[in-house]
């Protein structure tokens, strides 16, 4: 795969000459003045109108959330959990789907890492270089691939500029400091006009943490206790491990990212480009094995001896955004989007080089933008993505493969006044081919989805949609055959896996008026053909094999969002706010899914006013005792959180200090959607300070 011809083929694509006029005008893509505006999509349109569930982080909502990797950031959003594999990798995991099922994007174009393959890999972008988080839950996601079933989280920053600065140069500056892992964080980036349309950009961050302080045990109870027995009968390692407690070792967290990019922008259009560096080192948690002493001496004393897994990754990053207006045209816009990358990621065992991913990656996506006509406003578009991943150690579960996908996609929405109908269609082929072990696969995959709307009175809408997916199984359900440490298991792909398909349906209640906003939705999904690990009872290399099949599959889930303004005195007023999800997973005629996570409920007051806010919260969460047949039960929590923002300038919010409080009561945090929540539990108090500005 040559890469650098397909991104210079798909950059010589863009219609520069349109870009020979020098009138500037900035481009308004982000909305600042409109936080309910949701871009992610060919379009921008407003969150109330939209027939399927979503969430916008952003400024100091963000700032004050930011964390190590984009999942533990969103954890909060309704709907959303996170792998938490450690403080150095988490992947969003979206109404109970992870891994495969959810698209993680920067600007439209996925990360091109390998997060999607395991759950130890980090997602190879960091939240504080990102400027808005939107999250999309249900149909709309199919607009950026069939496998995101779950939905869509987009990151967007300033790396290709968007918008013309005023006359002096604009500085974005966040530094921060967590309490918990002794964290260090500092991110700044500048946008400078160099004359006529031109405007370039550069930004860089540095990111620290040591060990993660816990607030208990690191072993879950019923782990301890097994610990404890083993201790009993005199085993070192279960000694060590039962008392083990308060900090959670070979947690830290090292990352630098830096960047370059400059943009074209006229009135009639932008053309830019930007260059990428994400380099990370960060430990994984130790899985406790307790050996019997007859177990050592076979192995010579040496079993396990590997000491502290890290992985050291690194990412370097190309990618081109153009987007040309029309004047009296069917087509209102016209964008092109092409993302390159090259990943490396070795996995160090103590001092020893283990196994190491490479993975080069191109993906790209023209859209269309229909002008609208009484009311009827769409897109069309086309993507295509190119992966080709290697893996060479003792660990290497996955062989060598590539994976070519291209895809059609529309978006049509009619505006009958009262009445919002909607209806979107995907059309995907995918090739996954490995000639390491002889194995090529073609799919074609059709999805769709409908859905309609209706304002009961101008800030009250009721909405329902359907949907059909068709999911192509990845290579990672294809082709896997060997020994995953991280997962402690022995995975098995199947080269003979037919498509997923799934049907949905969702309803929805949203309402947004200047006092109060809420939202409620209900959705359910029917898969033939889910494709899920299975426990197959037995063992190789002295770890349980897990082998990927198909049956029918369950999804059930609600989630809930509002606030209301419960008093005002002048410019200071006071809102109440609440989430809650709750999901529901079986895979027929086995048993409940694994990893979902329980239910959750939030509760939070706020105090607004134009310089100072604050904030307390509670965030209840359940046992998870519903679990697959190789899962244990997680006991569920409650936390307590507070926080303070303080703008000295008014709100401008220029400049803004952040000051927060998380787990004040330090207690014992597990996440159930985690692998490793029986002995690596999240943070316990953390107090932290963030301060944000822009000029």
């Amino acid at each position: 795969m040559n890469l650098r011809a397909v991104l210079l083929l798909s950059t010589l694509a863009v219609p520069v000459p349109a870009f020979a006029q020098q009138a500037a005008a900035p481009l308004d893509d982000l909305h600042e003045d409109a936080p309910e505006i949701i871009i992610t999509a060919p379009f921008s349109r407003d969150r109330l109108d939209l027939l399927t569930g979503t969430s916008v982080l952003r400024g100091e909502d963000l700032a004050t959330d930011i964390r190590a990797q984009i999942g533990d950031t969103l954890d909060d959003l309704p709907g959303v959990s996170a792998t938490s594999f450690g403080p150095g990798a988490s992947r969003p995991v979206l109404r109970g789907f992870q891994g495969e099922r959810v698209r993680v994007l920067t600007d439209g174009i996925g990360s091109i890492d390998v997060s999607n393959t395991s759950a130890d890999h980090a997602v190879a972008i960091d939240p504080i270089t990102a400027e808005r988080v939107e999250v999309l839950r249900g149909p709309q996601s199919l607009l950026f691939g069939s496998s995101a079933v779950g939905g869509v989280v987009n990151i967007l920053d300033r790396r290709i500029p968007r918008r013309l600065p005023e006359d002096h140069p604009h500085l974005d500056v966040i530094a921060g400091y967590g309490s918990a892992a002794d964290e260090r964080s500092i991110a700044g980036g500048v946008d400078v006009a160099a004359g006529g349309p031109l405007v370039l950009h550069a930004d860089a961050s540095y990111r620290k943490s040591g060990d993660l302080d816990i607030g208990g045990y690191i072993l879950a109870p019923a782990l301890r206790a097994e610990a404890i027995e083993e201790a009993a009968e005199g085993n070192e390692e279960a000694i060590e491990f039962a008392d083990a407690r308060g900090r959670l070792p070979n947690t830290g967290v090292r990352a630098t990212t830096g960047g370059v990019g400059a943009s074209i922008i006229t009135d009639r259009g932008s053309l830019g480009f930007s260059v990428g560096l994400y380099d990370s080192l960060y430990g994984i948690p130790e899985r406790p094995i307790f050996h019997h002493a007859e177990e050592e001496e076979e192995a010579g004393g040496e079993a396990h001896e590997h000491g502290d897994v890290r992985i050291d990754m690194r990412q370097v990053r190309y990618d081109v955004r153009g987007e040309l207006k029309f004047d009296g045209s069917p087509i209102e816009t016209a964008r092109v989007r092409v993302g390159a990358a090259t990943y490396k990621h070795t996995e160090l065992e103590g001092d020893e080089i283990g196994t190491k991913f490479f993975n080069d990656g191109v993906e790209g996506r023209v859209e269309l933008v229909q002008r609208e006509r009484n009311g009827w406003k769409g897109a069309v578009g086309g993507q295509f993505f190119l992966r080709d991943l290697r893996a060479v150690g003792a660990e290497a579960f996955l062989p060598a493969n590539e994976t070519e996908q291209y895809g059609l996609f529309a978006l049509q929405t009619f505006d009958l006044g009262a009445v919002t109908l909607e209806g979107s269609a995907r059309y995907e082929h995918q090739q996954v081919s490995s000639n390491e072990v002889g194995v090529s696969r073609s799919f074609n995959a059709l999805s769709g989805a409908a859905g309609a709307s209706v304002g009961l009175t101008e800030n009250l809408r009721l909405g329902v949609n359907a949907s059909r997916t068709v999911r192509a199984p990845s290579a990672e359900e294809l082709l896997s055959n060997g020994a995953h440490i991280a997962t402690q298991s022995f995975e098995i792909g199947d080269p003979t896996l037919a498509k997923e398909k799934s049907w949905g349906l969702e309803g929805f209640v949203r309402a947004d008026a200047r006092d109060y906003s809420a939202g409620v939705s209900v959705f359910t999904s029917r898969f033939d053909d889910y494709i899920y690990e299975a426990d197959t009872g037995l063992e190789q290399d002295e770890l349980p094999v897990f082998q990927y099949v198909q049956a029918d599959a369950r999804y059930f889930g609600v989630e809930f969002e509002g606030s209301v303004t419960v008093a005002r005195f002048g410019d200071t007023r006071i809102v109440a706010d609440a989430v809650a999800d709750y999901i529901r997973a079986t895979v027929d005629s086995v048993g409940p899914a694994p990893r979902i996570p329980p239910k959750r409920l939030l509760l939070g007051a706020e105090v607004q006013s134009s310089h100072l806010d604050g904030r307390v919260e509670t965030e209840f969460v359940d046992d998870q005792t519903r679990v697959a047949a190789f899962e244990t039960p997680t006991d569920g929590h409650q936390v307590v959180n507070a926080s303070l923002s303080w703008r000295p300038f008014g709100r401008d919010r220029s400049i803004a200090l952040l000051l927060s409080a998380n787990n004040i009561f330090d207690v014992d945090v597990r996440r159930h959607a985690s692998f490793l929540k029986d002995f690596a539990p999240l943070a316990g108090r953390d107090l932290r300070a963030t301060l944000k500005a822009s000029f």
